[in-house]
């Protein structure tokens, strides 16, 4: 579909199961409108997502788009039914400082179709926390941890729990921490095994493979085919 400023791939759903998303940044708030608007109306049964809105972006979306659900922490925009939701993704964030994130991965999460559960505020400073909470993130089909500084909230959890991660480093920190970089390497070199990363404050990556892992974990085991061979004969 040729909007003039962009050529939306409506039959991304077709081939993924996921239908494509705008990206925000470096868009207009006429163009993340009008690509949302044409986006809802080729996938009408399923939520479309918009990420990385300008408060100005947001703002159109909330006058000309009236149905839209808008999270202004995550900065990004609904529009059209979620999807019911499989399998269950635990959310684990360092503190306060990564909520934008936290956010957009948990919009993301439910767009794709799984459940976000959201652990808030267990950085490794008060270790306490994490734990108290471990049951939850240790049930998950999926877990994204989400933390800045040195990011070394994903390698603890690693070393908790055998369910697959997703680690998201953040660019909040004091002094110099590069802007992520800090927290990005950490998370790459990570001790716990098993541990994978996205690019510094990506929620949006991690949040749509959380969302896959978990549907497939969760669905039920698909029926064995029929045998070809038969009964061997005497």
């Amino acid at each position: 579909m040729d909007l003039g400023f962009a050529r939306l791939d409506t039959d991304r759903a077709d081939r993924t199961g996921d239908p494509e998303v705008v990206f925000g940044a470096g868009k207009t708030p006429d163009q993340v409108v009008s690509a949302l608007s044409a986006l809802h109306r080729a996938h009408p049964s399923r939520a479309v997502l918009a990420t990385r809105l300008t408060d100005d972006a947001l703002a159109a979306c909330r006058r000309e788009l009236p149905a839209a659900t808008l999270d202004e922490v995550g900065r990004v925009a609904t529009l059209g039914p979620r999807p019911v939701a499989v399998g269950r993704v635990a959310v684990v964030a360092g503190g306060t400082a990564d909520l934008p994130v936290v956010r957009e991965t948990a919009v993301t999460i439910e767009v794709f179709g799984a459940a976000p559960d959201l652990i808030l505020d267990v950085g490794v400073a008060g270790l306490h926390r994490l734990l108290a909470e471990r049951d939850r993130f240790a049930t998950a089909d999926v877990i994204v941890a989400i933390a800045g500084m040195e990011a070394a909230l994903p390698s603890v959890v690693g070393g908790l729990t055998g369910v697959p991660l997703i680690a998201v480093p953040t660019s909040v920190g004091y002094g110099w921490h590069l802007e992520g970089l800090t927290a990005w390497l950490a998370t790459l070199n990570s001790c716990a095994p098993g541990v994978l990363t996205v690019n510094v404050d990506n929620g949006f990556g991690a949040g749509v493979a959380a969302a896959r892992i978990a549907r497939r974990a969760a669905a039920p085991a698909p029926a064995a085919p029929p045998r070809l061979d038969g009964p061997t004969s005497p």
